[in-house]
């Protein structure tokens, strides 16, 4: 929990932003009315749909619906916390934070955290020394030199090499007090089956991994022998989470922002064989595949990122698996194509640092490396294979239509490539809608709401299911828009909240998101404090900047106030309706006539009092 100086702090640092400079640092913006818009830093867009707002200290992006307050946006573009968002911004003001006293348990969480890390530096000095200063090093010295990795590299990376032995580790890191449980966190030793433990690295060659400000947090290790896994990382700990790191990025950052892009390797490997032929804005994923929060990641250092994974058909699949991240999150992107099969680090190694170079010159854009790579697969003889081939290009060429020119120009391409008239191919990306992406519980994500909205057809036994379903996303559409003019007229005026709640009771608002909303404005009403998003979640905060930016020059909010409750209300009457009328039903079902009567008496009550409403306010959303 927030002390009362953090959080009078916080709100003395969002006061002293000014949100429209601060966007204005990473995105251009343009002047429109009361409010300035540019195109979005979080998705790809050609026309503007991102809007701030310095009177209210706002951001709201129509397209991709991120948006909040200054800590929202730095913690979005910067991909921090929002403490992290916090501290930027108060640096950035000169405004030093006021000192936390942190409870015991924090006190002790810090202290372990250092002692993890603390390990691991002695693990990364424990193996560099084996490799450079003993004779059971001479392999791992023989390795590295057949890999062309002279002294500067192996002391600029701190490699190493761990000993062929079981417990040498473990035995060395215990006569130094340090304990086996630290050893086992830490990821550096395993427990054997038959009790006792044992060292996870032996035989290999040693790679530290650093997190973004150079402190060690895990290891990969490469087998001299042929044990398997050939090559071995560390587990993951509290220290080390893969999705949310990459290999080398402590220190390529400077070279990458020197020269505005950043290449994607799939391993270490090639990321220090890259930085030995002296090509340094390099970063490896680990061997995991590209996730959304490397993304977001990179895409605070560079604008574009460049993906050079191996060539073979490994390669090439999780090479289309990060484009597909890639145009989720907005960055942009191309491909090196690494000739005759081979990997950068052996590419490198035979061909040279100018040769690397003229592959990233002569990159390839996303789309032409994804139509390359989906007709590589098609089975092009046969009328079915051109038809599956063309299934399989269109969410390609969807996701270029707004780009009239370079659309027509794929869209020739592939009527060449298919031998299908152009006209065809661009009524089928017309018709082409991304399809709704289940993820469980009955639940869509944003793509499948979006197809629900747009309208989108429903043929066969489903259809007068469809019907229902329509009309009930069109009653959450209603609810949800006003809502947020409730919430819109609230943020202005707050006097407004104990005749709203007088209205609608808060356990029956029928939007648990604005529902929620509208009581953590209650909640600040009765602590005698400004209604503030400072604790709202973020879908919440995104919600009401959207509902607060949505707003339209002369409209008159207070009559629209009025008729929103009474959608709302309404909504809440049919729900109840609905609730006795299927209990009327059950209850008859199970031959209990009066309590099914009864239930009958309460609906058509709720019925007639929906009928009451004032049917002449209409209330047609936004």
């Amino acid at each position: 929990m927030r002390s009362a100086a953090m959080t009078d702090f916080i709100e003395r640092v969002r006061e002293a932003s000014d949100i429209v400079s601060v966007v204005s640092s990473y995105v251009p913006l343009k002047r429109k009315g009361n409010n300035y818009w540019g195109c979005c830093p979080f998705h790809q867009e050609k026309t503007p749909s991102f809007s701030v707002n310095g009177d209210k200290g706002l951001f709201y992006c129509f397209g991709c619906h991120a948006g909040g307050n200054v800590f929202k946006f730095i913690s979005l573009v910067e991909n921090v916390s929002f403490f992290e968002a916090l501290k930027l911004q108060a640096d950035r003001l000169g405004m030093p934070l006021p000192e936390e006293e942190k409870s015991p348990e924090e006190r002790q969480r810090d202290e372990h955290y250092n002692q993890l890390r603390q390990v691991l530096q002695m693990a990364r000095d424990y193996f560099h020394n084996c490799l450079t200063k003993t004779e059971m090093g001479a392999v791992g010295r023989s390795y590295w030199a057949s890999r062309g990795i002279g002294p500067e590299i192996i002391s600029e990376f701190s490699l190493g090499f761990s000993p062929n032995s079981f417990d040498k580790f473990n035995k060395a890191f215990r006569q130094r007090g340090i304990s086996e449980a630290l050893l086992l966190e830490a990821g550096l030793v395993k427990n054997g089956e038959r009790g006792g433990v044992y060292d996870r690295f032996r035989n290999r060659v040693m790679i530290p991994i650093a997190d973004e400000r150079g402190r060690i947090v895990a290891f990969g290790g490469r087998v001299m022998d042929s044990g398997e896994p050939k090559y071995l990382n560390s587990p993951e700990t509290t220290l080390f989470n893969k999705r949310r790191m990459l290999f080398g990025l402590d220190r390529a950052a400077k070279a990458i922002r020197t020269a505005e892009k950043v290449v994607v390797v799939e391993g270490y490997m090639d990321a220090i064989s890259l930085a030995a032929a002296g090509i340094r804005n390099v970063v490896a994923s680990l061997g995991t595949a590209f996730t959304r929060e490397q993304c977001r990641l990179l895409m605070r250092y560079a604008p574009e990122i460049y993906f050079c994974y191996d060539s073979d058909a490994a390669g090439q699949n999780a090479t289309m698996r990060a484009l597909g991240i890639l145009r989720e999150v907005g960055a942009k992107a191309k491909v090196l194509i690494v000739p005759e099969g081979k990997d950068p680090d052996e590419f490198v190694r035979r061909q040279g640092k100018e040769a690397f170079a003229r592959l990233i010159d002569e990159a390839q854009p996303v789309v032409d490396y994804q139509l390359n790579y989906l007709f590589g697969q098609a089975q092009l003889g046969s009328e079915s294979g051109r038809q599956d081939a063309l299934k399989s290009v269109l969410p390609v060429l969807y996701s270029v239509k707004d780009d009239v020119v370079n659309f027509n120009l794929y869209v020739r391409q592939v009527a060449g490539r298919l031998s299908i008239d152009e006209g065809l191919i661009t009524q089928s990306v017309s018709r082409y809608r991304p399809q709704p992406e289940y993820t469980g519980g009955g639940q869509m994500n944003r793509s499948g709401a979006a197809a629900v909205r747009s309208g989108q057809q429903i043929s066969g036994t489903a259809q007068a299911a469809g019907d229902k379903t329509a009309s009930k996303v069109r009653v959450e559409q209603s609810v949800r828009s006003a809502g947020r003019v409730i919430v819109r007229q609230l943020w202005q005026d707050a006097g407004a909240l104990p005749y709203l709640l007088a209205e609608i009771p808060l356990e029956d608002y029928p939007d648990p998101l604005i529902g929620g909303i509208i009581a953590s404005f209650a909640k600040d009403a009765a602590a005698g404090r400004e209604l503030s998003e400072s604790s709202l979640d973020e879908a919440a905060a995104a919600e009401l900047s959207r509902a607060v930016m949505s707003a339209v020059p002369g409209e008159d909010l207070m009559g629209l106030f009025e008729e929103c409750i009474v959608v709302i209300r309404r909504a809440i009457l049919q729900n109840k309706y609905e609730e006795q009328r299927l209990l009327a039903d059950a209850l008859d079902h199970k031959g209990n006539t009066v309590e099914a009567l009864a239930a009958l008496r309460e609906a058509s009550r709720l019925k007639k009092e929906m009928d009451g409403l004032d049917s002449g306010k209409k209330f047609s959303g936004n």
